[in-house]
């Protein structure tokens, strides 16, 4: 096949991009960005770059469009012929470019947000809290429907997982990006602001270029902590009370502002990061203790600053906003402790009361922070009942618009964050905590602990320091990986009794089980009935009005059985510990260890806590958010705002009786397909992961080994074995591996022949129709398979010189994409999901250049004696490349 002219290439793009209907605003927006890049390219001084770069997306675009063998061969043929260095080039341009789409489909993203918010008639209604909460009262009433809005809760985990694959420096630049392109777009067509803001972007696209796409090391617990602040400062704050707001705007009409609100906050945040030390030795109890200080520093500027700033509005005039005695009183106690300052205050604010007090609580939150004992709140509900007074005064004078305006957003922030910001989390695995029990229970009096028996002591230590200092929602839930007895859950009491001395108190607890793997889900139920009974356990349960969390591990429980039979087997555990839960009394709360990849348990989370089994939810949604995930879901405020509506409107309407009754019913309805599913999955997954050498064939095949080498996290890869066993491979480097092969694998294999055995075509499409737990299940599969290459998987594929095992992975490849069409219908996959498809399809040309170039690396380094650094560099950049492209990492 020749090559094509320039302006054969030119129509080639053109027709390309117009196939994939963008809506034009997107389209402007990329092919600007698109120019910009371009610019810059030519300008870098490197001769024939941008030629090269064009070269190489003509002929994958070229390949992906017509699909002949000769195209994608001549696409690789220009992969394989760049010099080394030119190769590392044209890499960074690739990734640069996906960074600048994925902000323009972001973008995108927000500009649709924008346009539909307020009007009706462009809202999707079905996913919205207000919309939730008109449905569930048609089912229940008004009255329980308010009482299970005012209950619920959404707990989003943060956590420090490595499966975020660009760098800070490089995501910081974005944002600006961002805010450049909202002000390209909002300026005058044509006019001088318009001509700034590009120069602008060029000047920032250019730095961006410049700018070294890998970590020269790995980050810190602690810079992980750092840039999960980033998220909080940008978004979050602000995003979570306005999501509060909207909720009460829509539920209350005119009426929304001058009274008393009916929504209570229903977010809180969690956070691993800093404490999750399971096979991870850099996370120390000093860590622990640095990771909640910075945290609270954080939240106590931002309640600071936003004090400040609505004080300084509040100029109420005493005669037409006359003060409550209860605001006099505090301002007479607020005076005695800060006299200087409310002498100075008084001065500036002469007639205006309500200014006066806030703009000394605002004094009182600095000293909270910098920790001035004498004028210091002592905990996030003193600051509380302050705030609550002046909006008392204020509604009792007549400003209500006053009291539940900016005040309102206030308080919710302080019932939200209190002053933590971030419910900070330990985990540590079972054995752990088995050695140093067996240590300390035989060492003779008087002897040294062991550094690891130090080390986990020293972690209650730091727990009851933290709840000491920044109050007991600040830390208190340890959770216990790989659970499978209630002597791993009892050995944390254990532990910390040994930490604190027989005459100590010691912290606080909410011990939560980890259920990971297939047998421990199973195990699930009777490990919890057991435990239950624990005189710790069923003091604690007493004290917390019989509540419970247990947490499910997505994660491993997919790379031990194959992700059909353990999405199955998750539902089946959830619905038996649910089961357990009402039987016993308890009020349960399930943690969802889910992942930003689909093999991890990723995927939309709205549609995933409908799916779930009868009173599995009841109001209460909790799941680990990590790597790209979080920037991508909290990362621009309106995003944010969107993902945190969906996700509680689907908390509220799980617990409708039309929906727990769907769930049910279905899986009664398809029990004998889930059994038949099971059996065929597990044992097709079984034929490959149980293969003599598969181990090493997946070392091979895929960049699991130089993933490694990548600087994303703190965390070692692997808990301390060799490659040689897979069961103590991380799932995320399992997952991770697979992606960057354009395989997916640990998102869909075993479906195919899953689906196979049940065999009736008319009953599966049915069951994807009316089962919630099949649909999402087979709309993941359908993303994941989009995804993925069957050309390029091939090359993968055939580094390993195992054509069995290549081929086993060929064939349920075909079959599953077979079934999976079928089963949604049409002639390709996410063809009932165009927007989906559309993003899918825009990037997958521009993924297989950085394949292509990944590929030529992992060649070169399989067959080389000694490392190539220059190969190594080349495999990173194209890792970091194709993470950017898929949007999917671990």
């Amino acid at each position: 096949m020749h090559e094509l002219t320039n302006t054969e290439a030119i129509d080639l793009v053109g027709r390309f991009e117009a196939g994939q209907e963008i809506p034009e605003h997107m389209r402007a927006n990329v092919r600007m960005l698109g120019a910009l890049l371009g610019r810059v390219l030519r300008e870098s001084g490197s001769a024939g770059l941008f030629d090269d770069v064009e070269r190489l997306r003509t002929a994958t675009i070229q390949a992906y469009t017509d699909e002949t063998p000769e195209a994608f061969e001549r696409a690789a043929a220009i992969a394989d012929g760049f010099t080394i260095e030119r190769a590392d080039e044209v890499a960074r341009a690739f990734t640069c470019y996906f960074h600048l789409v994925n902000l323009a489909e972001e973008h995108q993203r927000v500009r649709v947000l924008r346009e539909r918010d307020g009007r009706p008639d462009k809202e999707d209604a079905a996913d919205s809290v207000a919309a939730a909460f008109m449905t569930l009262a048609a089912e229940v009433g008004d009255d329980t429907a308010l009482r299970r809005l005012r209950e619920m809760r959404f707990h989003p985990v943060f956590t420090a997982h490595p499966t975020e694959a660009r760098r800070r420096a490089v995501s910081t630049s974005i944002r600006r990006l961002a805010t450049l392109l909202q002000e390209y777009d909002d300026s005058r067509q044509g006019g001088a602001d318009q001509r700034r803001a590009e120069r602008r972007m060029l000047e920032e696209v250019d730095g961006l270029w410049r700018t070294a796409p890998l970590r020269p090391e790995k980050p810190s617990p602690t810079d992980e902590v750092r840039a999960i602040m980033a998220v909080f400062d940008d978004t979050l704050f602000t995003a979570v009370p306005h999501v509060y707001r909207r909720v009460d705007d829509a539920l209350q009409g005119p009426a929304a502002g001058a009274r008393a609100p009916i929504v209570q906050p229903f977010v809180r945040v969690g956070s691993w990061v800093g404490g999750d030390r399971d096979g991870n030795p850099f996370v120390t109890a000093s860590v622990t203790r640095k990771a909640a200080a910075i945290a609270s520093e954080h939240v106590l500027l931002g309640l600071e600053h936003a004090a400040s700033r609505i004080g300084r509005g509040l100029t109420l005039d005493a005669t037409t906003t006359p003060p409550s005695d209860a605001l006099l009183a505090l301002w007479q106690r607020l005076k005695a402790a800060d006299e200087d300052a409310a002498t100075e205050i008084a001065k500036r604010s002469p007639n205006e009361p309500h200014r006066r007090i806030l703009l000394l609580i605002a004094r009182k939150i600095t000293a909270t922070r910098t920790r001035d004992a004498d004028l210091a709140y002592r905990d996030p509900e003193h600051l509380l009942t302050d705030l609550r007074v002046v909006q008392d005064s204020l509604a009792q004078a007549g400003a209500a618009r006053q009291a539940y305006g900016h005040l309102q957003q206030l308080v919710w922030q302080v019932e939200t964050y209190g002053f933590h910001l971030a419910e900070l989390e330990v985990r540590q695995h079972s054995a752990v905590h088995a050695k140093v029990l067996a240590e300390l229970d035989t060492a003779a009096p008087g002897t040294e602990p062991s550094e690891l028996a130090t080390e986990v002591l020293e972690v209650f230590r730091a727990v009851a320091f933290i709840q000491e200092r920044f109050g007991p929602r600040a830390a208190g839930r340890y959770i216990v990986s790989f659970t499978r007895s209630a002597e791993d859950l009892a050995a944390v009491h254990r532990l910390a009794r040994y930490a604190v001395g027989p005459d100590g108190t010691p912290p606080v607890l909410d011990v939560v089980p980890l259920f990971e793997t297939f047998a421990d889900l199973r195990a699930a139920p009777g490990i919890l009935a057991e435990i239950v009974d624990h005189p710790q356990f069923a003091a604690r349960l007493d004290a917390t009005g019989r509540r419970l969390e247990v947490m499910l591990g997505y994660s491993d429980s997919s790379k031990d059985v194959g992700p059909v039979a353990a999405n199955l087997a998750l539902y089946e555990a959830q619905a038996a510990i649910a089961a357990w839960a009402q039987e016993s009394r308890i009020e349960l709360t399930l943690f969802h260890g889910r992942g930003g990849a689909l093999g991890r348990g990723g995927g939309p989370a709205n549609s995933a806590v409908l799916a779930q089994p009868p009173h599995s939810v009841d109001g209460r949604f909790k799941l680990t958010e990590q790597g790209e995930v979080i920037f991508a879901r909290y990362g621009d405020s309106a995003i944010a705002m969107r993902h945190i509506d969906q996700v509680a409107a689907a908390i509220l309407m799980a617990s409708a009786p039309s929906i727990q009754n769907r769930n049910r019913d279905a899986a009664g309805r398809y029990a004998d397909v889930a059994a038949t599913m099971d059996t065929a999955s597990r044992d097709r997954f079984f034929a490959l992961v149980h293969s003599p050498g598969f181990a090493a064939w997946f070392a091979r095949v895929t960049p699991m080994e130089e993933v490694g080498l990548l600087a994303l996290g703190s965390r070692p890869a692997r808990r301390g074995l060799s490659v040689e066993s897979l069961e103590d491979l991380r799932a995320i480097p399992w997952v991770f591996a697979w992606t960057q092969a354009r395989i997916n694998l640990a998102g869909w294999f075993g479906l195919g022949t899953a689906l196979d055995a049940v065999g009736d075509e008319e009953r599966l499409i049915r069951a994807y129709s009316d089962w919630p737990l099949f649909r999402t299940m087979i709309d993941n599969v359908a993303m994941s398979l989009a995804k993925a290459d069957g050309r390029i998987a091939r090359r993968y594929l055939d580094l390993g010189d195992r054509e069995d095992l290549a081929q086993l992975v060929m064939d349920e490849m075909t079959l599953t994409r077979s079934w999976v069409i079928r089963l949604t219908g049409g002639t390709e996959l996410l063809e009932n999901k165009p927007v989906l498809q559309r993003a899918v399809k825009m990037r997958s040309p521009y993924v297989d250049a950085l394949s292509l170039l990944q590929l030529r690396a992992l060649r070169a380094l399989r067959a080389a004696e000694q490392p190539d650094v220059e190969q190594q560099r080349l495999l990173l950049l194209s890792v970091s490349g194709v993470a950017a492209g898929l949007q999917n990492t671990g």
